[in-house]
């Protein structure tokens, strides 16, 4: 996690652009795709007065829209250069709701205290998921759900080491080991839920 978060605190200015345009959505888009929430429906149909909590939260554009929703939101996040653009757009969008400077491996909220947890590449793939997935487990009520969006081990498995390459059409790297990725150049960890067994 401590390589997480120093490579966010670095890299908040560049996903600062595409944080704002998501707050400026008025119909949540989901995925590197954008697609709509009207098409997937993954977001429960009554968020009014629910308790929400987002995992890995960045710019915090999902606690908005569950926000705007009518749901109680948390936002958690490990980079506090994230977290300042949050709290700005958060300002400029008039739209209030709790900010923690935390990890999702160990946050710092009472056990069963949500019913909707999510994460959209957050820390469903910056954490642990021997860690966070337990972690969500403890803050969600009874009957709550769990959300998270990731890319398709698929896609990661076709993807190239180098940066801007497009994602290929032939598999560049084995399924086995693919829990733990750390692309050459890049100083952070990334997290599958593909663990190997052997």
């Amino acid at each position: 996690m401590h390589r997480n978060r120093a490579r966010w605190d670095v890299e908040a200015k560049d996903y600062a652009a595409r944080g704002e345009r998501a707050w400026e959505r008025a119909e949540p888009a989901w995925g590197v795709w954008r697609v709509a929430e009207s098409q997937l429906q993954v977001l429960p149909a009554d968020l009014v007065g629910k308790q929400a909590i987002e995992l890995g939260c960045g710019t915090a554009y999902v606690s908005a829209w569950l926000a705007r929703r009518g749901a109680r939101v948390v936002g958690v996040d490990t980079s506090i250069a994230q977290l300042a653009t949050a709290r700005r757009l958060q300002r400029q969008h008039a739209l209030e709701f709790t900010l923690i400077h935390g990890d999702a491996e160990a946050v710092p909220c009472r056990d069963a205290a949500f019913d909707l947890a999510i994460s959209e590449y957050g820390a469903c793939l910056w954490a642990d998921p021997g860690r966070w997935l337990p972690e969500a487990a403890r803050l969600l009520r009874p009957g709550g759900e769990l959300i998270f969006l990731v890319n398709s081990s698929l896609h990661t498995l076709c993807i190239p080491a180098e940066d801007d390459v497009p994602t290929t059409d032939r598999l560049l790297r084995p399924a086995f080991g693919m829990f733990r990725i750390e692309w050459p150049g890049d100083p952070g960890v990334e997290f599958h839920l593909r663990k190997s067994h052997g």
